[in-house]
C-alpha cells in the first residue's frame, strides 16, 4: 500500500517533479492515441523494420500531438547505447579547436550523437582522467583532438571503445584511426612563399608535441633546400601568445639590424598573434620590415587588424573525417587502423612582403 501511495505521488508531480504539477504523456498514452501495444510502440522509438509503414506513421503522429519524449537513459539501457561520443581536446582556449568541433559535430548529429566534451588541460590540471570518465558514461565512441599533456590511460580505454585521434599523429594504437594535416607539408608551404619573396634571414617560432615536431622539420627542410640554413633560426615557443610574444622579443632584440630575421613562421596563428605584439613594440612595422605567417588559419587570422597570412590545414574537413572514421570504427571495431593526412593550404592576406632593402 505504501509502495502504491510513492508511486502515485510520482505520478502527480509530472514533468515538473511538483505535487499536482502536469503529468507528461506516457508510453501508454502514445499506444492508446495510435490504436496499438506499448510493445508496437517501443519497436517504433527503436527503429525497427518489423513495423509496417501505416503503424509506424500513427505512432510517430501520436508522438507529435501528445509532446512525447522518450526516456533517453533508459532506452539507453534497452539498446545498450547512449547516442553520445566523448570529445577529448587539449586546451579549449585555442581557437583552433572550434572549426575541428563543428566539423566533426556536422557528421555526428546528422547520424544522430551527440557530444560531450571535455578539456585536457583542465583534466591535467585537476588529476583527473577524462578518457576513463567518458569510459564510465558509456559512450558509443571516443575522439581525441589535438596534443594531450598525457595519453598515458588512452590505450586501456581505446581497447574498450571505438576511438579517433583528430589534428595529432600519435599515440599509434591497434585499432585507433588518425585523421590530421600534413604538418610538414605545410611548414614547407609557410616556408617557400618567404623564400619566394626573397627572405634569407627566416625564423621558425616552434611548438610542442609530434605536430610541432613536424612543422620545425617542415621548416628545417626547406631552408636546407635551399642553402638558407646557416641564416636561419629556431626559437622555442610553446604555441601560446605569450610564448610566441617572448620568443619573438628574444629573435628580434637578440641580434643586431643586419642579422635579424626579416620574417618569422609561427607554429600557429595564437604564437603569430604574440610575435605581432613583440614587433608592433619594438617598432617594426608587419609587413615592411618584418613578415609574419602563422598556421591554422583560425578566426584569429582573419580578423581585418591582424590579417595574417596563415597555413589552412582544414581543420572542418579533418573534424568531418574523423566523425566520419568514427562511424565506420562503430560498425568495424576490428578494422585495421587508418592514418590519414588532409592537404594544406597557404592563404595569402596581409602579413608578407619582400623583406626590407636595407
Amino acid at each position: 500500500m505504501e509502495r502504491s501511495n510513492e508511486r502515485a505521488a510520482e505520478e502527480e508531480r509530472g514533468a515538473g517533479g511538483r505535487p499536482g504539477g502536469p503529468r507528461p504523456p506516457t508510453i501508454r498514452g502514445v499506444a492508446e492515441r495510435a490504436g496499438v501495444s506499448k510493445s508496437l510502440v517501443s519497436l517504433v522509438l527503436q527503429d525497427s523494420p518489423r513495423v509496417s509503414a501505416a503503424k509506424r506513421q500513427a505512432v510517430l503522429d501520436a508522438i507529435d500531438e501528445l509532446g512525447y519524449r522518450p526516456n533517453a537513459a533508459a532506452r539507453s539501457l534497452v539498446a545498450r547505447r547512449t547516442h553520445t561520443v566523448g570529445v577529448l581536446l587539449n586546451d579549449m582556449r585555442n581557437p583552433w579547436f572550434v572549426d575541428v568541433l563543428d566539423g566533426l559535430n556536422s557528421l555526428l548529429q546528422a547520424h544522430g550523437l551527440r557530444m560531450l566534451i571535455a578539456d585536457g588541460r583542465l583534466d591535467h590540471r585537476a588529476g583527473q582522467d577524462f578518457a576513463r570518465t567518458f569510459q564510465e558514461l558509456r559512450v558509443d565512441g571516443l575522439v581525441v583532438v589535438g596534443t594531450l599533456p598525457d595519453t598515458d590511460g588512452l590505450a586501456e580505454v581505446a581497447g574498450r571503445l571505438p576511438t579517433v585521434i583528430a589534428g595529432n599523429h600519435e599515440p599509434r594504437l591497434p585499432h585507433v584511426d588518425i585523421v590530421a594535416n600534413d604538418d610538414e607539408r605545410g611548414a614547407r608551404l609557410a616556408t617557400e612563399h618567404l623564400i619566394a619573396l626573397g627572405h634569407r634571414r627566416i625564423a621558425h617560432l616552434t611548438g610542442h608535441g609530434l605536430v610541432g615536431e613536424l612543422r620545425r622539420r617542415g621548416f628545417e627542410a626547406a631552408v636546407r633546400a635551399h642553402g638558407l640554413d646557416a641564416s636561419a633560426a629556431v626559437e622555442t615557443g610553446d604555441g601560446t601568445e605569450e610564448g610566441g610574444y617572448r620568443a619573438a622579443v628574444r629573435l628580434l632584440t637578440g641580434a643586431r639590424g643586419n642579422e635579424r630575421p626579416t620574417a618569422v613562421f609561427a607554429f600557429n596563428d595564437i604564437s603569430c598573434v604574440g610575435a605581432l605584439s613583440a614587433a608592433q613594440e619594438l617598432g617594426l612595422d608587419v609587413p615592411t620590415d618584418l613578415s609574419l605567417v602563422g598556421y591554422d588559419n583560425t578566426y584569429l587570422a582573419r580578423i581585418r587588424h591582424l590579417w595574417l597570412n596563415s597555413v589552412n590545414n582544414v581543420s572542418h574537413e579533418v573534424g568531418r573525417r574523423a566523425a566520419r572514421c568514427l562511424l565506420d570504427r562503430m560498425a568495424h571495431p576490428d578494422a585495421p587502423a587508418a592514418h590519414r593526412l588532409v592537404t594544406p593550404e597557404l592563404e595569402i592576406r596581409g602579413s608578407t612582403a619582400p623583406p626590407p632593402t636595407a
